[in-house]
C-alpha cells in the first residue's frame, strides 16, 4: 500500500473516532438524561448517538476490515465523515437561528482561546482535508492488504 494511502487511512481512522466522542460526552445529565429537556428531544439525541455509534463501527470496518482492500472504501469513509463534520459546522453556524449554544457553561473549556468543540472540529476538518488530498492521487484498484 502506498504511503499516501496508508497515511490517509490513519488520518481517517483518527477522524472516524469522532463518531464515538459524543456518546461519552452527551449521554449524561446535561444532555440525554437532562430532565429539563422535552422527552422527545432526548429521544432524538439518543437516536443520533446510536447512529453515530454504528457509523463509527461501519467506518472502522471500511477502513481496516473490508476485503479485498479498495481505495474506494477510504473515499466512502471520507465522504461519510464529511457529512458528520459538515453537520457540526452547520449546527454551529445556525445557532442564532434556533437558539443553540456551542458551549455549555461550566461543561466545556476554552483551549487557546477557542471553545473545545470548535478547536476539535477545526483540527478534525484539517485532518480530513489532508486525507482527501492524499486520496485524490491514490490508486483506485483492489488488492489485498498486507
Amino acid at each position: 500500500m502506498a504511503i499516501r494511502t496508508r497515511t490517509a487511512r490513519i488520518l481517517l481512522t483518527l477522524t472516524g473516532l469522532e463518531f464515538l466522542g459524543p456518546i461519552a460526552r452527551d449521554f449524561n445529565a446535561s444532555h440525554a438524561m437532562n430532565p429539563a429537556w422535552v422527552g422527545h428531544a432526548r429521544l432524538h439525541l439518543v437516536w443520533l448517538l446510536g447512529f453515530m455509534l454504528f457509523s463509527g463501527i461501519a467506518n472502522i470496518y471500511l477502513l481496516w476490515f473490508r476485503r479485498p482492500f479498495d481505495v474506494g472504501n477510504l473515499r466512502l469513509s471520507a465522504a461519510w465523515q464529511c457529512c458528520n463534520l459538515g453537520g457540526f459546522w452547520l449546527a454551529a453556524l445556525l445557532t442564532p437561528v434556533y437558539g443553540g449554544l456551542v458551549r455549555v457553561p461550566d461543561e466545556h473549556i476554552q483551549v487557546l482561546g477557542l471553545n473545545e468543540n470548535v478547536l476539535v472540529f477545526a483540527v478534525l476538518s484539517i485532518m480530513m482535508a489532508i486525507a482527501i488530498y492524499l486520496l485524490r492521487s491514490a490508486d483506485g484498484g483492489s488488492h489485498a492488504t498486507r
